[in-house]
């Protein structure tokens, strides 16, 4: 199965999920006199609309490249992110709104069966973070590792109305707003948790440096590409599910520009099997002698360094 439709199972399966919970959350909350749950079901309700954003910003992102995009629609995908981190924003305000509304309104006690479902809830939703979490690291998505964080925070308010209606009925009258405060702390929680997500989008986006490991891959596949004598600059970068490479690889000066592009062919198809989620390598071939004598004019400038390490 490949990456696309494993990440898209794993929206749709987000999409049923959130459905479901918002409406037995809302239900339960309204009969059980407990805000908490309320507030726990505005923001399975936005994980609803969230996910099916992130499911069409999927559709969108893998489509092959074109005359306008000759790099694909990958970028899409970060970009939802920042979309989904808006939602997980919205949703921490409405809960933290509602919660402050509620601890100055004085109300009932919430009912205990709450808990019950509150658990179900909680296992379900942790459960729930750990599928697409898993989907989303076999599938390098980070919209897909957003829309796990969403099962994760609401699993983390669950918890905080669960701690909070526990206490309100342990201690009885004068702790009925307890869940109230238990979905404010939650809603902090919350707001972290999508500075957590929305950084790693943003270095998406911005081409950060973020990828030392698979530059180390790289480096050790060329390695073992006869006629491949170093490599010299290599960056990566992420453009959706898929990651693209510029490389300079340090070749023979003596051979010919034809043998030196079949060199950059054979080490291109040597990566591409290797690392098949690489979408675009661009190698750039320098001559051995040029390498030789920069590293000769850095070691008497006392900034001898090792070529699998210089960075430009």
């Amino acid at each position: 199965m490949t990456r696309e439709r494993v990440a898209v199972k794993a929206i749709y399966f987000s999409l049923f999920s959130n459905a479901a919970l918002a409406v037995i959350k809302g239900i339960t909350g309204i009969l059980g006199n407990s805000y908490a749950l309320i507030a726990d079901a505005i923001e399975s309700t936005t994980d609803v609309f969230s996910s099916f954003l992130v499911l069409l910003g999927l559709k969108y992102a893998t489509r092959p490249a074109d005359k306008n995009h000759p790099y694909g629609h990958g970028k899409a995908e970060p970009l939802l992110t920042f979309v989904v981190v808006g939602f997980l924003i919205i949703s921490a305000a409405v809960i933290a709104y509602e919660s402050i509304k509620n601890i100055r309104t004085p109300h009932e006690q919430p009912e205990s069966y709450t808990l019950i479902v509150l658990g179900a809830i909680i296992l379900w939703k942790e459960i729930s973070y750990r599928v697409v979490m898993r989907r989303s690291t076999e599938t390098e998505s980070s919209s897909l590792r957003a829309d796990a964080w969403h099962h994760r925070s609401d699993a983390i308010t669950s918890v905080a109305a669960f701690i909070g209606i526990a206490v309100a009925l342990l201690l009885g009258d004068g702790y009925e707003s307890a869940d109230d405060w238990a979905a404010l702390f939650a809603s902090g929680f919350i707001i972290y948790n999508s500075y957590l997500i929305f950084r790693p989008a943003l270095g998406e986006v911005m081409d950060e440096h973020l990828y030392e490991d698979r530059i180390k891959r790289v480096r050790e596949i060329a390695r073992q590409v006869n006629g491949i004598i170093a490599t010299e600059k290599c960056y990566i970068r992420k453009t959706g599910m898929k990651f693209h490479i510029d490389l300079h690889a340090i070749v023979d000066a003596e051979i010919t520009v034809k043998e030196g592009h079949k060199l950059a062919h054979d080490l291109k198809d040597a990566l591409q099997e290797e690392m098949p989620d690489t979408e675009h390598i661009l190698i750039h071939v320098e001559p051995f002698d040029e390498y030789l004598t920069y590293n000769d004019t850095q070691h008497r400038r006392g900034k001898d360094r090792t070529v699998s390490d210089r960075r430009d």
